[in-house]
Parts: structure tokens; C-alpha cells; sequence
């Protein structure tokens, strides 16, 4: 046998004896919950046509891989308990130890419920009851795509300890523990968010594809099914003939080299930066744009490579630092993120260039730089003009991390849709707050959206209403928060939800409240209110109707065994207002009475309309139940709101 010959044999060899061992699904690992009491599919990949067997209390559960490669078998319902061992065997054996069934949640939103353990305050005296073997964590690695992937990027499940839950979930981690502490059963907490994130990135192509808004956003980018992994393979193999033909061709930049620090800019002239440049001195125009500036090192350098963040640019760029090329990014939605090596740079005077090509529409670098220093003035010529119609746009990767309908489904959550799971918690709505009245239809389709992709049932579902945040009003505004917590509290008509209100909560100058123990327990209150029939409080007095005595106008609330109370010592209830028939809202006066309260002012004779808590922020309150717990925003009128027709935008 010849060289060449052996190394292919033997390469074969390894390959097939690589792809020929069973593997799981990377949700599986020691240390795991599995849902008691339904059955759990447990799944993974081996060779084409492979026996596996599962071992687990005395039961063997045997299938055969498909033609796909995968397999998956169904474990017999289990009550509570544990730790208990499990064995796939195939070609190979895999053991899990320690593994506990109890209830798992999976644990959603952005960057609040990313928000970890050791950033929460006050800090807990008893943090020696951190240590609870019953709870397991797993924060899920984040992944996008097009198309649903198989499994996570990555992810370790972990016994609770002190030491293990500080960079975990903090409001995930406090519902856990306080499900625990009340139900004594194991709990799986599943860690599955990212900060910044708007809902609609959270819902499957399925669901997206019902709202007209995303329609062509749905046609370009989900409705092809190719994965990044197949759009970008294509691209790679044509990007030379199509930048020759269509992108490089014809630039007097390129051939002139106007991304050499020596060239002369005494013809350039000045923008400021970032924004679409059509909003700006240049206008309408469809091509590329050269811009540049000098910049220093700051005294913090590490000479470990400089950090170049663009930010996004329409449509796409090429980026030069002192004459050596950094960095390409097509697509306008996309982050052009550089780094440029040591040997490249110097302290003072280095130059940046950017090619920036816009393929019709609005052209420029739009978003924030990451050097907010950068923002600006720049130099900047015009090269090659091109004419859009006549310019053929290659099909390619272009996602936002943060706003890209879909991609977040398909990475984090489609891979664990199979996993049997009690319910879910949510914290999110934010990235949404200007958009307030299309979240009125995006939250409760996206919740039905989960529960059809999970396939079980109408999973209990809870979620937290947005906090108190910016400064207080002087006077009533309207308020895309305070819309944005109605359009969440919508949600309670879907079965089997709950919501946690976090309005007393807030920092008026921190997005990120600090006091995440508080809504963990609230979250947990809910939990065991719908899903364990436990005897739990309810979760602040609700707006049920409103009716007129006089220039007064009196709100009833829903029944409850919990009375309503004011924490003012004068009796007195704040973050009330009142407008009468011009629609023009005045700060009210309002007191408790037989369980009721009463709203005046001395400004509005006849007044028609209530509202409670609308703000952004609306500063301290003290109407609560007698747990102490906040009354949930609301108004009486109907009339149009600030988000009215707003609606996600399709950037093309």
C-alpha cells in the first residue's frame, strides 16, 4: 500500500469509528433534572442504522438511528426523586450520574433575567442556604440561525452551591429555590436569555410568519431554509466573481488606494457620523463612500490588539488601519467587530478607513460606534456610483443578535423543544417598549407559539411585568412602559399564565433593578398559585371596573381574600390621575374607602377617566394588598395610544 493510500485508509478509519459512537443531545449531561411525572424523550446521533439502548431503572429502551443519524427514545413517567444513573449504550457507552426528576423550567427573556446572582442586592446574610443539591442549573450557550438547530452550542449543568449560582440567572435561581423551599421537590432551572432582546428573535419562523410586518423580512431570510452554515459556504464559493463583476469593479478608490495613510485629502470634505447619509450632506446616493479620521491609543492600550467596533452599516464594508485591511462585513444588519493586531498600530495618529457600499436605499454607518469617541466629524469621498436596479445583491448571512425575528428560536430553543419541561418564566419587554401596542398581539402569539412548539399542553407560563424606570413626570404623560405593561398584562387571558409586577422595584437610572430576590419569590407565588394549587397569595390587588358618584370616580378590584391598604400614614394613595372630557390627565388626590378608592381632583369637574401608575416611571407608591404587594397598573379608557401602529421595520 503507497502513502497516499494508507492515509486515506486510515482517515476513513478515524471518521468512521468518530461518527460511529453514540452521542446526545448536549441538553444531557450529569447532574440533570428530567421532568417527573410525563414521560421524557432523551435523544442524539449515531451511525446510520445503529442500535442503541437506553438502561435505566431496570427498563432497557432499544431503537435504531435513522437515516439522519438520529435516535431517540422515550422514558416511562417517574414521580420525584432521586439520583439516579443512566446508560446509552451503542457502539460506544455513555453513563449520566446524578441525575434528579423533578419540575424543569425554562427560563427566558433579556439581559433582567440574564442578570446574575452576584449583581443582585441587598446581599443575603443566609447564603449558606445556597447549598441545595435538589436544585440544578444550566445556562444554555447562545446560538442563532435561519433554521432550527439540532442542539445548543454548549452548556453545563451544575448542582446548586454557593459558589455555583453567582453568574447564573438571579431571578431564575430565587423561583427556583422558592418553589423548592415550598414544595421540597427537585427543581431544573434552564438559562435561556440574552440581554437586549426583542420577543419577536424568541419566536419560531412559524409564528413569524402569521404578522404581516415581517413578511418580507419572513421571505428573504426563513422561508429558503438555509442555514448560515449553507448561506455562507455559497457565498465564499462566489464572492470573487461577483465582488469582481459587481462590488470591487470600477472604484477610484480601490485603484487609486485612497486607503493609504499618504493619501492626499485635501479634496475630501466633512460628515458627521453615524447616520444614514441620505439624512445628511451627501443625500441620495447609491454606491460606495470612503470615510476617514486619525486616531490615538488610549493610555489604557493592553498591546494586546485594538478593538475596532463600526457598529452596523448599510450595506457593506471594508475597513483599512493604517493601510493594512481589518476587516470585511456584508450585510446591513450585521456587526462589523475588528481586531486589529499590535504590529499594526502606533500610539498617536493612526488612520481608519472605511469603504462603505450601499446597494440602494439608505446607505451609511447608522448605528453607535462602539468608540463612542469616534462619533463625529469625518472625512469622507464619494467613489463608485452604481445604479441599484442593476446591482445583484449576493444572498447572504445578515442577522441582528438583538432584533432578527426567529434566529434566537432556532439556536436556543429549538434544540430543547423536545425536552419534557414543567413551565416557563419570562422577563423581558423592554426591546419592545416603543413598539407597546404590536406587543398587545406579539407576547400572547408568542407564549401559544412555545406551547405549540414544545407539544405539551398549555404549559404554565409566567412572566414579569416591567419595572418603575427613568426619572418621574412632572405632570401625566403618555407613556410607551406603562403601555407596554398593559400589553403584558393582556397575556393573562391565555390559560394557565401568571404575571409577577415588578413597579415598585425599579431604579428611575438603571434599566437593571438590583432587587431580583423579590421577583423570583413573585414569580414563585404565581407558580404555585396555577401550577402546584397551592393556597398562595394573589399577586396584588387588580383593576376590575370604575364607577362615577359626583366629580368622584371610584375603582373597584377584582375579589380577592386580601384587602387593599396604603403605606402612607396619612392614608392617603399616590399615582392616581384623572382627566375629564378634553382627554387632558391631571394628577389626582385618592383615598381608601370600604375597600374601594377614590379619585378626585379639583381640576377636573366631570371627569370620565382613571389611570393608575402610568409612567415610566410613577415614583413611590403604596397601594397594596395586605402582603404588601403592589397594585397592578391599569387605566379605564380606551383612547389611542403614543405606540399606536408602530410596528417592527424591515430593513433591506
Amino acid at each position: 500500500m503507497n502513502r497516499s493510500s494508507l492515509f486515506l485508509s486510515v482517515m476513513l478509519l478515524i471518521c468512521s469509528s468518530s461518527f460511529a459512537n453514540v452521542h446526545l443531545s448536549n441538553i444531557f449531561q450529569r447532574n440533570m433534572v428530567l421532568q417527573r411525572d410525563k414521560e421524557c424523550a432523551i435523544w442524539g446521533y449515531a451511525e446510520v442504522g445503529e442500535k442503541v439502548a437506553v438502561h435505566f431503572d431496570k427498563q432497557v429502551y432499544a431503537t435504531i438511528a435513522g437515516q439522519d443519524g438520529k435516535w431517540k427514545v422515550s422514558l416511562a413517567r417517574h414521580a420525584a426523586g432521586g439520583p439516579y444513573q443512566i446508560s446509552i449504550v451503542g457502539n460506544n457507552t455513555i453513563t449520566l450520574d446524578n441525575i434528579l426528576f423533578g419540575d424543569v423550567w425554562v427560563c427566558g427573556g433579556q439581559s433582567n433575567m440574564q442578570f446574575a446572582v452576584d449583581e443582585s442586592m441587598p446581599k443575603e446574610k443566609d447564603s449558606i442556604r445556597n447549598n441545595l443539591p435538589q436544585i440544578r442549573i444550566f445556562t444554555a450557550y447562545v446560538n442563532t440561525d435561519y433554521v432550527p438547530r439540532d442542539t445548543l452550542n454548549g452548556g453545563e449543568w451544575k448542582v446548586a452551591s454557593l459558589a455555583t449560582i453567582q453568574r447564573f440567572s438571579a431571578v431564575a435561581y430565587y423561583f427556583g429555590r422558592a418553589l423548592h423551599e415550598k414544595t421540597n421537590v427537585p427543581i431544573g432551572l434552564i438559562s435561556d436569555n440574552l440581554g437586549a432582546t426583542a420577543v419577536e428573535t424568541w419566536m419560531s419562523p412559524d409564528a413569524i410568519k402569521a404578522f404581516s410586518q415581517f413578511d418580507d423580512y419572513h421571505q428573504q431570510y426563513l422561508a429558503p431554509k438555509k442555514s448560515f452554515a449553507t448561506l455562507t459556504s455559497d457565498f465564499e464559493k462566489n464572492k470573487a466573481s461577483w465582488q469582481k463583476a459587481y462590488y470591487l469593479k470600477g472604484d477610484p478608490g480601490l485603484d487609486k488606494k485612497w486607503y493609504l495613510p499618504e493619501t492626499d485629502i485635501s479634496d475630501w470634505k466633512t460628515i458627521e457620523t453615524p447616520g444614514y447619509w441620505e439624512e445628511k450632506e451627501i443625500g441620495e446616493y447609491d454606491g460606495s463612500v470612503w470615510f476617514r479620521r486619525t486616531f490615538d491609543l488610549p493610555a489604557s492600550y493592553d498591546h494586546k490588539g485594538y478593538y475596532v467596533g463600526i457598529g452596523q452599516v448599510d450595506d457593506y464594508n471594508t475597513t483599512w488601519v493604517n493601510g493594512h485591511q481589518v476587516g470585511e462585513t456584508f450585510g446591513n444588519v450585521n456587526y462589523s467587530n475588528y481586531v486589529v493586531p499590535d504590529s499594526l498600530l502606533k500610539e498617536k495618529g493612526n488612520v481608519i478607513v472605511i469603504r462603505v457600499f450601499d446597494a440602494g436605499g439608505k446607505g451609511g454607518i447608522y448605528s453607535q460606534f462602539w468608540h463612542p469617541e469616534w462619533a463625529g466629524k469625518w472625512n469622507y469621498k464619494l467613489g463608485k456610483k452604481i445604479d441599484p436596479a442593476k446591482f445583484k445583491r449576493p444572498d447572504i448571512v445578515n442577522s441582528d443578535l438583538f432584533n432578527s425575528p426567529s434566529i434566537l428560536f432556532n439556536g436556543c430553543i429549538a434544540p430543547i423543544t423536545q425536552l419534557s419541561i414543567k413551565g416557563a418564566i419570562w422577563y423581558q419587554g423592554e426591546s419592545n417598549a416603543s413598539r407597546a401596542e404590536e406587543y398587545r398581539t406579539l407576547f400572547p402569539a408568542f407564549i401559544t407559539d412555545w406551547r405549540k412548539q414544545f407539544n405539551q399542553g398549555d404549559f404554565p407560563f409566567f412572566f414579569v411585568q416591567l419595572a418603575n424606570y427613568y426619572g418621574e413626570d412632572k405632570k401625566p404623560e403618555e407613556s410607551d412602559w406603562a403601555e407596554l405593561r398593559e400589553s403584558q398584562a393582556a397575556a393573562l387571558s391565555l390559560p394557565n399564565t401568571g404575571m409577577a409586577s415588578a413597579i415598585d422595584l425599579g431604579e428611575a437610572f438603571d434599566i437593571h433593578p438590583k432587587n431580583k430576590l423579590d421577583v423570583g419569590r413573585r414569580l414563585a407565588l404565581a407558580a404555585l398559585k396555577v401550577s402546584y394549587n397551592a393556597d398562595s397569595i394573589d399577586l396584588g390587588p387588580a383593576y376590575d371596573h370604575m364607577s362615577q358618584e359626583s366629580d368622584n370616580i371610584i375603582i373597584h378590584f377584582k375579589a380577592s381574600k386580601s384587602l387593599i391598604r396604603t403605606n402612607d400614614k396619612y392614608g392617603y394613595v399616590r399615582g392616581f390621575s384623572i382627566a375629564g372630557t378634553d382627554s387632558v390627565f391631571h394628577y389626582a388626590n385618592a383615598y381608601i374607602r370600604n375597600n374601594e378608592v377614590v379619585v378626585y381632583s379639583r381640576e377636573v369637574k366631570h371627569p370620565i377617566a382613571v389611570r393608575y401608575a402610568w409612567a415610566n416611571n410613577p415614583g413611590t407608591l403604596d397601594l397594596t394588598n395586605q402582603e404588601g404587594l403592589p397594585a397592578l397598573p391599569f387605566r379605564t379608557d380606551s383612547w389611542t395610544m403614543k405606540t399606536h401602529s408602530k410596528k417592527f421595520e424591515f430593513k433591506k
